[in-house]
């Protein structure tokens, strides 16, 4: 006999916080991995204001969410807010994503640099081992994926950046396996690999990069991603590369990862990866 108390209980709910968020394409990303892996979950974007960071937080656990995914401009704010985080977290001094325990504790981690590496080797087949890698930017976006990209033992990485102290601090925080200039000192080196860390691609800006910096068969790779392919992937295909990618491909695997901290089990990224570039067709 049925009870009067016979329901299913509510979905796990989950979300992405950012400023601004109502591009994002997490939502989309997390609702076909729960489809696909048979998870019974909701995922919603939440933009936050500036200075209610903490709050909004708060008030996403108090109301029983499992987990966040953060996004610009609290990356910095989710990692001084969690109670304990991983290692690739720390090193990053930066915060994706946020998990809730029931006791209420958060634990926070950062999965930008594996979704990067999993993009670059898995998606792509990359070889990154031994490699000459150029990274453009010393923000953010960059100190999150460093760690990564030397678990991968590249021969050489270097950071240029239009402010050179800047470079200089962030290579600093690895020392003897980083080194820092500006973007006019690269004059006459080559790379196999240039990563593109800036948001000048959203800005439709193109970086004050020398000419001769693509060695035979060098690749170029924009973390950030639009409809249209970026203005340094066109940069890019114009100086000859062998392959010029955005970084759609790293959101989807930053997201599995994500995905498997709340709920124990990886998706499958490539279908999703083509749902989402079959959008942009």
């Amino acid at each position: 006999m049925n009870s009067l108390f016979d329901f299913d209980a509510p979905p796990d709910r989950y979300a992405v916080m950012g400023n601004p968020v109502s591009h994002s394409k997490s939502p989309l990303i997390h609702d076909a991995f729960a489809r696909q892996t048979g998870q019974r979950m909701s995922y919603e974007a939440i933009q936050v204001d500036a200075g209610g960071f903490v709050q909004a937080v708060g008030n996403f656990q108090a109301a029983g969410g499992k987990g966040l995914n953060i996004t610009v401009p609290f990356k910095e704010e989710a990692w001084a807010l969690a109670d304990t985080c991983s290692e690739r977290a720390q090193q990053a001094e930066a915060v994706n994503t946020l998990v809730f325990n029931d006791a209420g504790d958060s634990f926070g981690d950062n999965t930008d640099g594996v979704g990067l590496v999993r993009d670059l080797i898995g998606n792509q087949g990359a070889h990154l081992t031994g490699s000459r890698l150029l990274i453009l930017g010393a923000g953010g976006a960059v100190r999150g994926v460093l760690g990564s990209l030397l678990g991968e033992h590249p021969q050489e990485v270097i950071i240029a950046n239009r402010t050179v102290d800047r470079a200089e601090r962030l290579a600093a925080s690895f020392p003897g396996r980083v080194s820092a200039c500006g973007y006019m000192a690269l004059s006459g080196r080559q790379f196999d690999l240039l990563i593109n860390g800036t948001a000048a691609s959203l800005r439709g800006a193109q970086l004050p990069l020398p000419d001769g910096l693509l060695a035979p068969g060098a690749w170029c790779y924009d973390m950030m991603y639009g409809d249209e392919p970026t203005i340094f992937m066109h940069w890019g295909k114009k100086r000859g590369a062998a392959k010029t990618l955005d970084g759609l491909g790293m959101l989807v695997e930053q997201a599995a990862e994500s995905f498997l901290l709340w709920r124990g089990t990886r998706p499958a990224t490539a279908p999703v990866i083509r749902m989402l570039r079959g959008d942009r067709e």
